[in-house]
């Protein structure tokens, strides 16, 4: 009878301990999941059950995560950690989840990411969200350190979107040899370079849409060209057809099964181009070619212009001295004459000065 009492005990308190959960968050031990939504936490809370694969903090005021926010969680899976106004991330933060699969750190205000932010063992990783997360631009410049020390080389996709980012560091995506998918959507970049999609091999997904492109340059074009296996995202771009713009409409052309809305780009500017299909640009003849010719052909006629008018001012310069060649003559006769006059007192002088018995003679004679 003892025995059966203990055990039931027992039982309780194990039930009790297994079936715990952190105060202001839901817990649900069949699905496994736990959620801290809107409960103006400061921190990650303590006391999460083992048993939790789901795990969703999201919705208030942690600013700052580190190595001891996530101990003994060895089974979340899924971690969304969204709208938290977290500013930084440390080192190995989520180094402790053994088998975590997807991050979500969108819409928060990270301005310090250190180098090892991302670490998880086992390189578990599959899924990492940063869109509208980033406070500036040197976050953009730890998180491209975060992902090259971070070990990602098994990230699937990546999130970017809705950052404001206006470029890209050099060679930023070259350490996630396995990523598929990744989204610059929303952003105000204006140009592709750098060789920022360097190492993107395996990509089979790159977003571009509402950015700032304007056109891609030839660099841009042979950065696309080296993702042979991604489908591309372009539409909502305020691309400009002006002179230049033929290279990217040809390209586009060529490109067409590759581009998911091909269709649907247009000119944004100039007005008179607006809404003109991309791919119709391919085909049209801007008269781009004949406008330099003829700029050239004005250019060429200015400077022979010029030559004529500077000759005849020459001619006319040389006409004015042979009218005026006696005169000219003379003026150069009086100027040889009175150089003489001057050298030869200067001369004079001369000789005087080295001769002592000259110049004692010279004092006596002016006695």
């Amino acid at each position: 009878m003892l025995d059966l009492t203990q055990r039931i005990v027992f039982c309780a308190l194990l039930a009790s301990v297994y079936a715990s959960c952190p105060p202001r968050c839901e817990c649900s031990e069949a699905a496994h999941t736990v959620k801290c939504v809107s409960k103006d936490l400061q921190s990650i809370p303590t006391g999460i059950p083992g048993y939790t694969r789901n795990l969703f903090i999201t919705g208030n005021q942690i600013s700052r995560l580190g190595p001891e926010s996530f101990k003994g969680l060895e089974n979340v899976t899924n971690l969304s950690l969204s709208n938290n106004r977290i500013s930084e991330v440390e080192s190995l933060t989520f180094k402790g989840l053994h088998s975590l699969r997807s991050l979500d750190l969108s819409n928060n205000q990270l301005a310090v990411i250190h180098p090892e932010a991302f670490a998880v063992l086992n390189q578990s990783l599959r899924e990492l969200n940063l869109s509208r997360a980033l406070y500036n631009h040197s976050a953009v410049t730890n998180l491209s350190t975060a992902l090259r020390w971070s070990s990602l080389e098994t990230l699937r996709g990546l999130d970017l979107s809705d950052n404001s980012l206006i470029f890209l560091p050099p060679r930023i995506f070259s350490y996630l040899s396995s990523l598929r998918r990744l989204r610059l959507s929303n952003n105000s970049l204006v140009a592709i370079q750098n060789s920022t999609l360097s190492g993107l091999e395996q990509l089979e997904v790159l977003d571009l849409t509402l950015n700032a492109l304007k056109t891609l340059s030839e660099e841009g074009l042979q950065e696309l060209d080296s993702l042979p296996r991604a489908a591309l995202l372009l539409g909502e771009n305020p691309f400009t057809c002006t002179c230049g713009i033929e290279p990217f409409a040809q390209w586009l052309n060529r490109s067409q099964n590759r581009i998911r809305d091909v269709e649907s780009l247009t000119c944004a500017f100039p007005a008179s181009m607006r809404n003109t299909s991309l791919l119709a640009m391919g085909t049209m003849t801007l008269g781009c070619h004949e406008r330099d010719a003829a700029a050239d052909l004005a250019l060429q006629t200015s400077y022979v212009f010029l030559g004529i008018v500077l000759g005849f001012i020459g001619l006319i310069f040389l006409f004015v001295l042979y009218l005026n060649r006696k005169g000219i003559k003379k003026r150069i006769y009086d100027m040889r004459d009175a150089c003489r006059e001057v050298w030869e007192g200067y001369h004079y002088r001369f000789e005087m000065d080295s001769d002592p018995r000259l110049s004692q003679v010279s004092n006596s004679a002016d006695v």
